[in-house]
């Protein structure tokens, strides 16, 4: 069914029935905005002064932005899972892209926990429950868990498929399954498509919108190509063609702001934005954090993360409290007035924080990667070893201090992040106790969670 077809059919269904619902209608829009590799500092808003992008740092003006901001995972689909389930990783078992066995055999001390790569049909995701509240559901651009988001809770699905990016962001677009004019950029032409459904949907609605960009290919916008040339680089930020690749998803953001406000439903909207892992080490760099995606250095998990909804969230304002993309499920159901007592989240709602009811939270954060993922790179990285971004293990983070275990070796580094944001002096020995406090959270949580622990000796394991 074409795209068009599809909305319109969608449309005759629906609105009619939403109309007549006060109650429904009087529900706020919901807006994701989840990039594709984009860093914490591949903005202008959390500092980069190369990268440019006004109307994301102007949304961020308007609403709160979380210093402390991460993924549930340093990589693309088990990050989304999470996300949209509002479930730690071992819930779902999607770990990484394609298969868990990444890298050398004979570099693979153990043998890894199987990868799981399509989401369950058991697990409940955000827009099946909102589809069930009378929210008209879209989803546009990367889906990545399946064949179809539509087999998910969307209605309407502008280029999402099982494809992790796209082969070109030029067409022929090959396996992104849109149709775009004449050397239309992907970008362009899914935020077209995403526009013309806000012109035609009412309330209440919800927008997933998830860029391809600026994921690999690294190609350039070639209008925007000129201004880079004789720009000077900024903390290891110097890449040409990434940077046509941002400052281009910001202006197609602008757009869809713009049409928001056009169509007098901004004010109405909670929107959330955020990145779904690190900037990609080797196209940008997130100093002084260290590392990039794949890694669970906080350069491979730490993202640009705020909110905004007008007259509920106060502008210019700022937490340091960590929150992970977990969050984002819980908070919009207490947002859209939707009981969570049914669902089984890993989360928590951020609403008091949001209006500033409270400033913290008093809880651990976890990720779990029982797998390898080789290095792009070996001779420039800032992984633990140059073979590999991350070897099989798990990571805690309570309070300001972060503890990595690595499986293969029950090794163990200690951070204090409040000192030592880029991870470089490893205090587990230095702080015992410390250290026996985060492994006990850890442990809980691998017994809470049932989580696979990759013990099995590798027989072709050289060194």
């Amino acid at each position: 069914m074409k795209f068009e077809i599809l909305i319109h059919t969608v449309l005759l269904l629906l609105l009619g029935s939403c109309s007549t619902k006060t109650t429904v209608a009087s529900k706020p829009n919901i807006v994701i905005i989840n990039v594709d590799d984009m860093g914490w500092k591949d903005v202008g808003f959390m500092g980069s002064e190369y990268y440019e992008t006004p109307n994301i740092d102007y949304l961020a003006s308007l609403g709160m932005v979380f210093t402390n901001g991460y993924a549930a995972s340093a990589n693309c689909a088990p990050s989304r899972a999470s996300l949209l389930t509002g479930k730690w990783t071992p819930r779902h078992g999607i770990y990484t892209v394609n298969s868990s066995e990444r890298g050398a055999s004979k570099h693979r001390k153990i043998i890894p926990t199987k990868n799981t790569i399509t989401l369950a049909k058991e697990h409940t995701v955000i827009p099946e429950i909102l589809q069930q509240n009378g929210y008209i559901t879209c989803h546009a651009g990367k889906w990545h868990l399946s064949e179809s988001p539509l087999d998910f809770g969307f209605q309407i699905n502008i280029g999402g498929g099982h494809n992790g990016h796209p082969q070109s962001y030029y067409p022929p677009y090959k396996n992104v399954s849109i149709e775009g004019a004449t050397n239309q950029h992907l970008t362009d032409i899914i935020m077209e498509k995403t526009l013309a459904v806000v012109d035609t949907v009412q309330n209440p609605f919800f927008l997933y919108y998830a860029p391809y960009a600026v994921h690999t290919p690294i190609q350039p916008v070639h209008e925007l190509s000129e201004k880079y040339e004789q720009k000077p680089s900024w903390n290891g930020q110097e890449n040409k063609a990434y940077a046509t690749m941002v400052e281009n998803l910001d202006r197609n953001i602008g757009l869809l702001i713009s049409k928001l406000k056009e169509k007098r439903m901004f004010e109405n909207t909670f929107l959330v934005f955020t990145s779904d892992n690190g900037g990609l080490y080797g196209i940008t760099k997130q100093q002084p954090l260290r590392a990039g995606k794949g890694s669970y250095y906080e350069g491979g998990i730490r993202e640009p993360f705020f909110f905004v909804m007008h007259k509920k969230i106060r502008v210019n304002a700022t937490s340091d409290v960590p929150i992970t993309n977990l969050d984002i499920f819980p908070t919009i159901l207490e947002v859209a007035g939707i009981p969570i007592n049914q669902l089984q989240l890993d989360g928590t709602s951020l609403s008091p924080i949001l209006e500033e009811k409270e400033s913290t939270l008093d809880r651990p954060l976890f990720w779990h990667f029982p797998i390898y993922l080789e290095a792009y790179n070996v001779h420039d990285n800032e992984n633990r070893d140059s073979l590999f971004r991350t070897r099989p293990g798990s990571v805690v983070r309570y309070k300001n201090w972060k503890l990595h275990y690595y499986f293969e070796n029950d090794e163990v580094e200690l951070y204090d992040l409040t000192q030592d944001i880029g991870e470089r002096n490893n205090l587990a020995t230095n702080e015992p106790e410390k250290t026996k406090e985060l492994l006990r959270h850890l442990k809980k949580w691998w017994e809470e969670t049932n989580a696979p622990i990759p013990r099995k000796l590798n027989p072709e394991y050289e060194f």
